[in-house]
């Protein structure tokens, strides 16, 4: 088959503009930003990189719609239904969300379309509390003095998306945004944005107002910055790295703008000696190398009790071997590529670095396989390890795991816990006293038991120390995107003396 022409292949470009106000909005003369497909390394679509100008029109058209009476006075009960309405269109169109998604990060298919047919779960969930948003009457110990308190929306919510999985994180912040009656400005990131264009359009034929949701895409340094330091934006919701985080705070601080993040993490991945060890290799694998690595709950360090640690390091190589590597649009592929070129830069050079510092137990390379070379691959590597090296210590963000020994139950709580991130644990045991026990002393925002990366949105999500502030899903995450009012009101008497607070 002949090559095809510069010409041909410019035409099979997608090209992707701005969401704003229910309408796109092309991209400025000479911004556009190439998309590249991580399995082939070539371009495949082209997005806006939406200029300061372009952000301020996408906050303007959240923020009308946020004062239109359309939405400001709609019926809590309405907007629910409008949720769940967009939960059906979710569940109908997963499929073609599925593939976009994977073919922007390289995530398999079989874990996005999961995902996909998830998300109506969200709408469905935070549409139901949409009516349920209550006040309190606050007893007073004054007479003639009656109180109470309101939950009222913020107003314009920016939303910051990293590109390991675009649309769950999204989904994260934006339902119960929306729920609580707030409008929405999205940004995703500019490697994996174009599930989140397709997703963001589904909501004006779900019936909702235009602007209500928009999305403007671009790098950090631009539309990142522009959005974020928005004076109109009345909250920010960032997931990403931690350095990019404490940027985003601060940033966002110059308006006082609340923020929730949702940063990095190493979190541990504890096997006892008395767990179901083939269920503990699994979790092990299901922690580092589902999505390449790049989740920002990965197990990436494995902390094994010393009575069991050959026992698991012959379980794990051997399964580690067998994980088979393709196409992320192929159903059997178990890890596709890494999301891009400066992805595979970065997780190399660590791979290097652990070569170095710890003994390289299976994997260290790029894979031989010619069919993968043009993609960005690495092989899923397994380093044995102590907790003070590199690799041990910093987000290495890619399917690179730290093996460590423990003694007894004490030094395995001082080792996970020795590190600037508390994102999520797992632990893996058959003592129940033993799981409760560890579970309150390790210092995490999640704690999985005997299982490993499961998810809900009934449950709270976030972070302690470095691993951000804020949660997500849950009532805990109406909480974030709600404000109180305290009502008083005197229905007996007059007012005493002027002068003095009456307390």
């Amino acid at each position: 088959m002949p090559a095809k022409s510069e010409a041909q292949r410019s035409r099979e470009i997608k090209r992707y503009g701005l969401y704003v106000g229910g309408k796109w909005v092309d991209a400025e003369p000479g911004r556009l930003i190439p998309v590249v497909n991580p399995y082939t390394g070539e371009v495949w679509a082209e997005i806006a990189e939406a200029s300061a100008a372009q952000v301020n029109m996408a906050v303007t058209a959240a923020r009308r719609a946020f004062d239109d009476p359309g939405w400001r006075q709609m019926k809590p009960s309405w907007r629910g239904r409008l949720m769940w309405k967009f939960g059906e269109m979710l569940e109908k169109n997963a499929d073609e969300l599925a593939r976009l998604e994977t073919m922007c990060n390289g995530k398999v298919i079989r874990e996005t379309r999961a995902q996909m047919g998830s998300f109506s779960s969200w709408f469905y969930y935070f549409g139901g509390l949409a009516d349920k948003i209550q006040g309190e009457v606050v007893p007073v110990e004054m007479e003639g003095i009656f109180t109470y308190t309101l939950r009222e929306p913020l107003g314009v919510v920016a939303v910051v998306a990293p590109w390991n999985s675009p649309l769950l994180i999204s989904v994260y912040s934006l339902a119960p945004a929306i729920a609580a009656g707030n409008t929405v400005v999205l940004k995703p990131s500019s490697f994996a944005p174009v599930s989140v264009l397709r997703f963001a359009s589904l909501f004006e034929e779900a019936g909702f107002p235009p602007g209500v949701v928009n999305v403007v895409t671009g790098s950090g340094s631009t539309a990142g910055d522009a959005l974020v330091g928005h004076p109109v934006v009345a909250k920010v919701a960032f997931t990403g790295g931690t350095s990019s985080g404490k940027s985003v705070a601060s940033r966002a601080a110059d308006h006082l703008v609340p923020t929730t993040l949702e940063l990095g993490g190493k979190s541990p991945n504890i096997v006892f000696d008395d767990a179901d060890l083939a269920h503990a290799v699994d979790g092990i694998v299901a922690g580092i190398f589902s999505a390449a690595g790049q989740s920002c709950v990965a197990g990436s360090r494995a902390l094994v009790q010393e009575g069991v640690y050959e026992d698991v390091v012959s379980r794990l190589v051997d399964r580690t071997s067998r994980l088979k590597l393709g196409d992320p649009l192929d159903e059997e592929t178990e890890v596709g590529p890494l999301a891009s070129k400066d992805q595979l830069t970065k997780v190399s050079s660590y791979i290097e670095l652990g070569k170095k510092e710890g003994v390289l137990l299976w994997g260290g390379g790029r894979p031989e396989s010619p069919a993968l070379r043009r993609g960005f691959f690495v092989q899923p590597t397994v380093f044995k390890t102590d907790n003070r090296s590199r690799i041990a210590r910093e987000e290495v963000f890619g399917p690179v795991l730290s093996l460590i020994t423990f003694q007894n139950e004490d030094e395995a709580v001082q080792i996970a816990n020795d590190t600037e991130f508390g994102l999520a644990a797992g632990i893996w045991t058959r003592d129940l006293g033993r799981a409760h026990r560890v579970a309150r002393a390790l210092q995490a925002g999640t704690v999985w038991i005997n299982t490993y990366r499961t998810i809900s949105y009934s449950v709270p999500f976030g972070g302690y120390k470095q691993s951000g502030y804020g949660r997500e899903n849950g009532m805990d995450a109406m909480r974030e995107f709600l404000q109180t009012k305290s009502v008083w009101v005197q229905h007996t008497g007059s007012m005493r003396d002027p002068f003095a607070m009456r307390s």
